[in-house]
């Protein structure tokens, strides 16, 4: 069987998919949008003065061709799997169709925050979804993202945080970390918050002449951090912290990292308490002053999930869901 991964895959998750179909000796390839740039600044020059007199991106074009030109290569394949169709001109999925007898998508972000043409939809013989409301909204099936992490019991770690959090700058995000360190510090918790963006270089620049407490570490950066390097940072912490975004339903990768380490999770996401791994001895659910977090939260056992409800949010069962590869699911 022939299967092939088409996204932009910016955070690095997308690779996984095809790893775990490779091991079950499935001819699977990722083409990954991501890894095309200018080649050179005379390229670079040449897109801007495009965007502002021809408002054309021709980047843009330069990534839809690669789709194209790498399906060529590649040829037929039995099912394609789209991530976040947005991101594509309608001519190239309507290009991508035609290498395919079973196209597929996955909504990672919610259709309110990231609008997907009906056009482009109704080229999709399946559409999964992570988010409820579009679910519930349009007939899409529920897919969650998935663990891709190794399980990795507490028994094994010796984390030293209460707490840690890692996110692109959001300002609606921002503010609510405002709220949430007054209450850290009032209890007294160990924690680090990793805010990255270019939009957070006013903070950078004011972390750089204030002495920020020993037990307050916010920091604002403009570099991304390793996607290899993070599981170092969340096992040295109790519990993760994982805040939505302004019309955001689904669970983000933080929730199943949670889960492969063992992890308590802090969360404003209200709609995690309708899944079945959802327990409140490791899930606190914020409510807007923080007021309920208490330091006994990061103090209290860890309670196991049981291993069928962990087995079910796996990379491999989401690729036997998505791919149809076992008809059990």
């Amino acid at each position: 069987m022939k299967i092939c991964v088409i996204s932009f895959d910016f955070w690095g998750y997308d690779h996984y998919i095809v790893d775990a179909l490779r091991s079950k000796n499935i001819d699977a390839h990722h083409i990954k949008i991501a890894d095309v740039t200018h080649s050179n600044f005379s390229e670079r020059a040449t897109n801007a003065v495009s965007k502002i007199f021809l408002n054309k991106n021709l980047k843009t074009e330069k990534r839809q061709r690669f789709v194209t030109d790498s399906l060529q290569q590649l040829g037929y394949q039995d099912q394609i799997l789209v991530m976040n169709p947005d991101t594509f001109d309608l001519s190239t999925l309507q290009e991508i169709r035609k290498y395919t007898s079973r196209l597929i998508t996955y909504l990672y972000d919610s259709l309110d925050r990231v609008v997907v043409d009906k056009e482009k939809l109704d080229l999709f013989d399946k559409i999964f979804s992570f988010d409820i409301a579009d679910v519930e909204k349009y007939g899409f099936e529920k897919l969650t993202n998935y663990i891709y992490l190794p399980f990795c019991p507490k028994e094994k770690q010796n984390p030293e945080m209460d707490l840690f959090y890692i996110t692109s700058y959001d300002n609606k995000r921002v503010e609510f970390i405002k709220q949430l360190t007054k209450k850290l510090l009032q209890i007294q918790s160990k924690f680090q918050i990793i805010v990255i963006g270019k939009k957070g270089w006013k903070h950078q620049l004011k972390n750089a002449f204030i002495k920020i407490p020993e037990n307050l570490h916010i920091l604002f950066s403009i570099k991304k951090i390793s996607h290899k390097k993070l599981p170092e940072f969340y096992k040295n912490s109790r519990a993760l912290l994982d805040l939505t975004r302004e019309n955001q339903y689904g669970l983000s990768f933080r929730v199943f990292e949670a889960l492969a380490l063992e992890k308590k999770i802090v969360t404003d996401n209200e709609l995690i308490k309708r899944y079945d791994f959802y327990n409140p001895q490791n899930i606190l659910v914020l409510n807007k002053t923080c007021s309920n977090l208490e330091k006994s939260f990061f103090e209290t056992p860890y309670k196991k999930v049981p291993e069928e409800i962990y087995y079910s949010y796996t990379l491999e069962h989401w690729t036997d869901k998505v791919f149809g590869l076992n008809k059990k699911t």
